[in-house]
């Protein structure tokens, strides 16, 4: 019998559009926005097997909701790297870990001249009244809300010195706050701002050597922001010795020699107000951060090396008995005045995509987060709920369901900071059929749940848009 978590890594070509979805008791009514989620699609391309969870072409998955009801779309994303994979059966641009199609010496003129793959599957982000499907990608791929459809195409590096950005981004009252990415034997990581009319303004700029720190993610306090600097790197110099070899970014993942820490940026003036050393860490994603008077506290779900980027093989990851290493829910105090950074483990893990309550809380003094929670195989069994001032720790699951990150919809005129809905784009491996569960955000009981017509690959980041919440941080 196969392994009930191999189905969330297997191919969903089937394309719906506006399916009304039977629920076993209505949504809330007042739930009156759209969930979209991203994450893969399609695990082959031609007669290529895609080789990491994060090659597979971008998939966008919605739920609309009004008075109760919930009506589901699904579309690929039209990206170029799409339109080659489905017309031609070919590799465009190398993926982070397959080498595009092609002879050695027109990878290596991409690789030198920064061609990048505009496949977006990590996960969405509205900017002004524009929604975008994002990845690492200089490129973001514009979407009708409502369809799906793509309708355009938008440069994210406009006005910066660039040449990515990142997938993660914060938005607060319109403006966005993100990091650009500059690779080569002088990396760099550009902090900047963009206004509602789309003018980005660099904040400040952090320089490192041919071998940067990997950043996925970062945080943001009232004050400051935060960017790890871990112990996992991009080595460049492997990355340009292996490219006539089709040598990938993922190949030239491994360890720094240099002190892993966290740079702290006042985002006004854009000085660096400290830089503290932290053993050893690698962090996907945070929580949240604030500041209690000469510190900042970062929480996040940290690793401890550069499995948590290399273990990611589909062959891993599809395995009756996949090894993962175990990311920890962590908190880190971040002295300003010197020192190094005090950890705390807040919840063993495997633990991943953390949410809070973004709108109200994230750069503030909080209580809850969530998590999805592994307790066996490759994907989450469950969804943690845990409170900061115990700590005490609710949880939900069923067997060979697989919950997706959760998705926190405050509760219109909420008073209490989990007065919400939970919304979890999950899998159901008894049914193959992916299913919409709702829970109330205060027990982690299930409020409803809607089944959809197939089954969905187990996909990465989402946002709610609605009147209660414009949309969260996939920080």
């Amino acid at each position: 019998m196969q392994p009930g978590w191999r189905l969330g890594f297997q191919t969903q070509r089937e394309e719906l559009r506006n399916v009304a979805l039977d629920a076993e008791t209505p949504f809330p009514e007042w739930l009156d926005g759209t969930l979209v989620c991203n994450g893969p699609g399609q695990f082959e391309v031609g007669d290529t097997a895609l080789d990491h969870w994060f090659d597979p072409l971008a998939m966008l998955r919605g739920f609309q909701f009004d008075g109760g009801a919930v009506r589901y779309t699904n579309r690929y994303v039209r990206s170029e790297d799409f339109r080659v994979a489905r017309e031609r059966g070919r590799i465009r641009r190398s993926l982070p870990g397959t080498p595009a199609d092609g002879s050695r010496l027109s990878r290596v003129y991409r690789a030198l001249t920064g061609a990048f793959q505009d496949n977006p599957s990590i996960g969405v982000v509205r900017l002004g009244d524009r929604v975008y499907a994002v990845s690492e990608s200089p490129i973001g791929i514009e979407v009708d809300l409502e369809t799906l459809e793509t309708v355009g195409r938008r440069d994210l590096t406009a006005g910066l010195d660039a040449d990515s950005t990142l997938g993660h981004t914060h938005v607060e009252d319109g403006t966005q706050w993100g990091l650009g990415v500059d690779f080569g034997k002088r990396s760099a990581y550009t902090l900047f701002r963009r206004d509602a009319g789309g003018t980005a303004e660099p904040v400040t700029r952090l320089v490192f050597d041919s071998h940067p720190p990997y950043v996925h993610s970062f945080a943001l306090t009232a004050r400051y922001a935060v960017v790890p600097a871990s112990t996992v790197g991009i080595d460049f110099g492997r990355l340009a010795r292996g490219l006539v070899r089709g040598a990938t970014f993922l190949d030239a993942v491994a360890a720094r020699d240099a002190e892993p820490s966290f740079h702290v940026i006042d985002r006004a003036t854009g000085e660096r107000v400290a830089v503290v050393p932290a053993d050893p860490f690698f962090i996907y994603h945070f929580a949240n951060a604030y500041e209690d008077g000469d510190e900042v506290v970062v929480d996040a779900v940290s690793f401890a090396d550069e499995r948590a980027l290399t273990g990611l093989t589909l062959s891993n990851l599809r395995s009756d008995s996949p090894d993962l290493p175990r990311g920890d829910f962590v908190r880190f105090r971040l002295p300003l005045d010197g020192g190094s950074a005090r950890r705390e483990r807040l919840l063993r893990g495997p633990v991943e995509f953390p949410a809070i309550n973004y709108g109200r809380y994230n750069g503030r003094p909080y209580r809850y987060a969530y998590l999805a929670a592994t307790d066996h195989g490759s994907l989450p069994t469950a969804i943690a709920k845990v409170d900061l001032d115990g700590p005490t720790t609710r949880t939900w699951s069923e067997p060979d369901v697989y919950p997706g990150e959760p998705v926190f919809v405050p509760a219109p005129d909420s008073r209490d900071e989990d007065d919400g809905v939970l919304l979890s784009l999950a899998l159901d491996a008894s049914s193959e059929r992916s299913v919409l569960i709702c829970l109330d955000a205060a027990t982690l009981t299930e409020r409803t749940r809607a089944v959809l017509p197939h089954h969905l690959p187990y996909g990465f980041h989402g946002q709610y848009y609605g009147s209660t919440d414009p949309g969260r941080s996939m920080a």
